[in-house]
């Protein structure tokens, strides 16, 4: 079992109250992975999620022609593994530890056993998990900007907040 003090370091679960992670506690194992090990495998059933306490992971795609493709990695303080809450629940990515991990591992049956007995723990995990995929969202989104900008342009800024078309 984990404790509500080890949770409470990990900014993810900032929005959780004392009493929502103390249910969380009471789901999570502490886990330990050597480096190159294969936690996911992509098209596989997606039945749990990791804390990640220490070392990383990297998230890969098969890409037909070009083998597994880096997508991510995650570090210290990071969540693994959201492919559980939504049908087909089968991992969209693949994901090998880096280097020796430490991690909180969370069974995804039970935690949904958990959502449904209370309905307030469960709105607070799926606000907490979606708040991990906006997360990522942006963060592929500035490396898409970044693999796509046009090296010839020497704006500071891609956003477009300048005041180009401004008028004073």
């Amino acid at each position: 079992m984990t404790a509500v003090d080890e949770l409470s370091q990990f900014a993810q679960l900032a929005s959780l109250t004392a009493t929502e992670l103390a249910v969380l506690a009471d789901a999570g194992r502490d886990v330990s992975y050597p480096a190159g090990w294969q936690l996911i495998t992509e098209g596989q059933s997606a039945d749990r999620c990791w804390l990640i306490r220490d070392g990383r992971v990297r998230l890969d795609a098969h890409v037909p022609g070009r083998g597994d493709i880096v997508v991510q990695t995650l570090g210290s303080g990071e969540l693994l593994g959201w492919s559980w809450l939504m049908p087909p629940y089968r991992w969209h990515f693949g994901a090998h530890t880096v280097e020796p991990v430490l991690a909180i591992e969370f069974d995804s049956a039970r935690l949904a056993e958990l959502a449904d007995l209370d309905p307030v723990f469960g709105r607070a995990l799926n606000r907490m998990l979606l708040e991990a995929v906006l997360e990522r969202l942006q963060a592929t989104r500035a490396r898409l900007l970044d693999l796509y900008r046009n090296p010839c342009d020497t704006s500071p800024s891609l956003s477009g907040t300048g005041d180009r078309g401004s008028s004073r």
